[in-house]
C-alpha cells in the first residue's frame, strides 16, 4: 500500500494555530540537529519538486528523534515495524536522553510561570520548580503510558512524513496522522489512542498534588483533549520542518552585514 496524499480521507482541515507556526520559525534551525544518533543531515533540493530526506543508514533511518516534534521517518525511507528492542531505545530517548526535551519542559513552564498557572505556589522559584517538576513528570507519564500502549498493540509510535508533493496534501497527512496509527504490518489503519491514554494519564496523575482539588478525570480530559491540538501542530511542524529551517538558514544568508 502506497502510504500517499491519495489514501487519507477528504475533508476540511482546521487552521494551524499562528503562535505554533511562530514558534516552528523561531526554533527550526535546530531541527536537523537531533536525528538519530546523530542524522544531521541537509535535505536535498530539486528545482522540479520539494525537497526529500537524503539517504541515511538503514538502523538510523528509523530511529530519527527531535527534540520538539518526536520521532520521525523521514520522507525517501520505506517505515518498517520496530523490535522491542528498537521501540525501548526509543523510549527512552524520547523522554529521557535526548537534551533539547528538557528546553521544551521548561519552556512550557515559562509559559506556565509568566500566567501564574496555579497561583497558589506563588511566582518565585519555589512556584517555578513546582511547575517544572510538573510538566516534567506530565511529560515523563504520558511518554510512558503512550509507549507501553502502543508497544502492546504492536501499533507504530512515530510520524512519517508524507510521501508526496503540496502544501495542502501534506497538511492533510499531518493532521489525519494525529488520529490514525498503522498497525504491526505498517499498512493497516489504526485510531491514534495512545497519545490521548498517555495525555489523559499525565493529567490525572499531576491532579494528585496540584492545588484546587480539581477532580483527576477532570484534569485527564483537559490534558486529552489539549492533545488534539498539540498533536496536530507538532505533526505539522515535524512534516515542514526541513523547509522553514532551509529558508530560514538562506535568508540568514542573504542578510547585510553590519
Amino acid at each position: 500500500m502506497n502510504r500517499n496524499c491519495c489514501w487519507w480521507p477528504d475533508f476540511h482541515l482546521p487552521k494551524v494555530p499562528l503562535g505554533i507556526v511562530s514558534f516552528a520559525m523561531l526554533v527550526s534551525p535546530c531541527f536537523p540537529q537531533e536525528g538519530a544518533a546523530s542524522t544531521t543531515a541537509t535535505e536535498a533540493a530539486s528545482p522540479s519538486r520539494l525537497p526529500v530526506d537524503p539517504p541515511v543508514g538503514k538502523s538510523q533511518s528509523q530511529m530519527n528523534v527531535n527534540w520538539f516534534y518526536g520521532s520521525y521517518v523521514p520522507k525517501g525511507v520505506l517505515l518498517e515495524a520496530l523490535n522491542g528492542k528498537q521501540r525501548w531505545e526509543l523510549y527512552v530517548r524520547q523522554t529521557y536522553t535526548t537534551w533539547g526535551i528538557y528546553i521544551k519542559t521548561t519552556l512550557f513552564t515559562v509559559h506556565d510561570q509568566i500566567h501564574n498557572t496555579n497561583p497558589e505556589w506563588g511566582g518565585g522559584w519555589e512556584g517555578f520548580a513546582k511547575r517544572l517538576g510538573t510538566r516534567q513528570a506530565q511529560f515523563v507519564v504520558q511518554n510512558s503510558v503512550a509507549s507501553l500502549g502502543n508497544g502492546i498493540a504492536g501499533w507504530e509510535p512515530r510520524y512519517d512524513r508524507c510521501r508526496c508533493d503540496g502544501f495542502w496534501p501534506r497538511t492533510r497527512h499531518a493532521v489525519a496522522r494525529n488520529f490514525v496509527t498503522y498497525a504491526r504490518d505498517e499498512k493497516s489503519l489504526r485510531p491514534q489512542f495512545m497519545p490521548y491514554v498517555g495525555a489523559f494519564a499525565g493529567g490525572a496523575v499531576s491532579s494528585t498534588w496540584e492545588p484546587g482539588n480539581q477532580h483527576w478525570w477532570v484534569s485527564g480530559y483537559q490534558s486529552a483533549a489539549t492533545q488534539i491540538f498539540i498533536g496536530v501542530g507538532v505533526n505539522w511542524i515535524g512534516e515542514f520542518a526541513p523547509e522553514i529551517g532551509r529558508a530560514l538558514r538562506h535568508k540568514k544568508h542573504k542578510e547585510p552585514k553590519p
